[in-house]
């Protein structure tokens, strides 16, 4: 089958938290949501499954004074403009307009502490009852990668289809994993074709957002899905997100010297597969020995380098090659070849 975009119907999913670094994998999914003019259809309560300590209510001043909370729960999204298919969403008079005309779908929230096996029956549920042919798992972990680099891409898959379609590999890692593979094994089992796409994160600006990053995530979900998402401002912010980093970094004569190793050693490698192969090495490294530290209760701001999903530079080169999800693999950018290996969903 030649080489191109998804077909059918899709659900797009992020998670905000311990696969959300510098908030990449989120503000992706939720710039798609606003492109697309999706509608909030339904939710995941959060009782059962989030950590309010990890992932605190939000109050905020509405009108006239009122005082109102914003829970971390997690929101699906169904086009506004019917589409081409009859389906739920179809019948409810929903749609979108793309290349892929009302056949968008996406779920974003806070991650789930626990109850993960309620949590996948209900997203399964969703997911079915969109009738969804496929979902696309988005999510950012932090690398030893440097800041002034293009952001890189990776994408796996365990669906052979979209293997194809796609021209991605599974991956072979086995070890700890991550609520997004939990989802989409349960996916594949059920029937529905599952992909997973990750850009890494400079570590060293683990605390702020990374704009640069979410430009590098919605490229290749434009590819994927066969949608336009216009960038807005988006280009502009992740400008000034390298310059005030170099303002910084101009500032600290180790971090100079830091960023300028990592520069030299991307710059160096010149085998795609050699540098996804070390990434996936140092991502498995890093879940055996670590485990996924969690967040501080509490914590207002990003997490640190220890709270996400890292990838450790490898020696002879670049760590900007991330794995899907939280799992390793033998790993080939998208933006390095056509045929990556990163782990799957």
């Amino acid at each position: 089958m030649a080489r191109g975009p998804i077909e059918g119907r899709i659900m797009v999913v992020a998670f905000e938290g311990w696969t959300d670094a510098g908030d990449a994998a989120s503000g992706a999914v939720k710039r798609l949501i606003e492109a697309c003019e999706l509608e909030a259809f339904d939710e995941i309560e959060p009782d059962e499954f989030v950590d309010f300590a990890m992932h605190r209510p939000v109050i905020s001043t509405l009108e006239e004074g009122v005082r109102a909370l914003q829970w971390p729960s997690t929101i699906a999204y169904a086009p506004t403009r019917l589409s081409s298919k009859t389906s739920l969403a179809a019948d409810a008079g929903l749609d979108v307009s793309t290349g892929n005309d009302g056949e968008i779908f996406a779920l974003v929230g806070a991650e789930p502490s626990r109850n993960w096996t309620a949590f996948a029956a209900e997203f399964l549920e969703i997911a079915r009852g969109c009738e969804v042919d496929a979902i696309v798992f988005v999510g950012a972990m932090l690398a030893d990668v440097p800041h002034t680099r293009p952001i890189s891409t990776s994408t796996t898959s365990d669906s052979r289809a979209l293997q194809s379609r796609l021209g991605v590999l599974q991956s072979e890692y086995e070890g700890p994993t991550g609520i997004m593979t939990v989802l989409g094994l349960l996916a594949q089992e059920a029937g529905i074709h599952t992909a997973s796409l990750w850009a890494s994160v400079p570590h060293y600006v683990h605390n702020a957002p990374a704009p640069k990053a979410i430009v590098a995530l919605l490229d290749r979900l434009s590819e994927m899905l066969d949608v336009t998402i216009p960038l807005g401002d988006l280009p502009e912010q992740a400008g000034e997100w390298e310059r005030g980093i170099d303002e910084i970094t101009e500032r600290d004569d180790d971090m100079r010297a830091y960023i300028g190793k990592l520069e030299e050693q991307r710059d160096a490698v010149e085998s795609p597969e050699a540098s996804g192969e070390a990434i996936a090495h140092e991502f498995e490294r890093f879940l055996r020995n670590e485990g996924g530290t969690q967040r501080q209760a509490g914590s207002a701001s990003a997490p640190t380098s220890t709270d996400r999903p890292r990838a450790d530079g490898p020696a002879d080169g670049t760590a900007g090659e991330p794995p899907a999800e939280d799992e390793p693999g033998s790993a080939r950018t998208d933006d390095d070849a056509p045929d990556e290996d990163a782990p799957p969903v």
